[in-house]
């Protein structure tokens, strides 16, 4: 259960920029992403998605997307991140909270969608499978290789 992929965008709709590691804040989310600081709204601090939905998909219909695909910051391998949500985990030395599911929208249907599938068809297989928003907990740093498990 580790983290494969970092991902952050400096704004909104720029491209992803890929990290060997992140710094994140309690409270804030990963320092220069797009939506750092955040407020408002629970689990605007970092994204997580599992690298077997997104190979699965690709494996499915026949498509190529890379893993930085859904948008989400941390790409996961080993974990099933839907039992995460409503629960405190730690990723490397960080403490983290699953708020909730972050659920596919339109845009990442079209985003994802092919000829051989439509981006309403992108967005049902994907329902319960995008990744999960999370709140840090304690700042720290998290690294690819980093172990992903529940806190005690």
């Amino acid at each position: 259960m580790t983290i494969e992929r970092i991902f952050l965008a400096p704004q909104p709709g720029r491209a992803l920029l890929e990290f060997p590691h992140i710094r994140v804040l309690a409270g804030a989310g990963i320092e220069g992403d797009r939506y750092f600081n955040a407020k408002g709204e629970p689990g605007q601090n970092i994204t997580l998605v599992e690298a077997e939905v997104i190979e699965e998909f690709n494996a499915t219909f026949g498509t190529r997307h890379e893993l930085s695909c859904t948008r989400r910051n941390l790409v996961t391998r080993g974990v099933r991140l839907s039992l995460l949500v409503g629960k405190e985990f730690i990723v490397g030395n960080v403490r983290l909270r699953g708020v909730e599911p972050c659920e596919p929208c339109m845009g990442l249907g079209k985003s994802m969608a092919s000829e051989a599938v439509t981006p309403a068809a992108v967005v049902k297989y994907l329902v319960h499978r995008a990744g999960i928003r999370a709140d840090v907990l304690s700042s720290g740093t998290i690294s690819i290789g980093a172990e992903v498990s529940i806190a005690a």
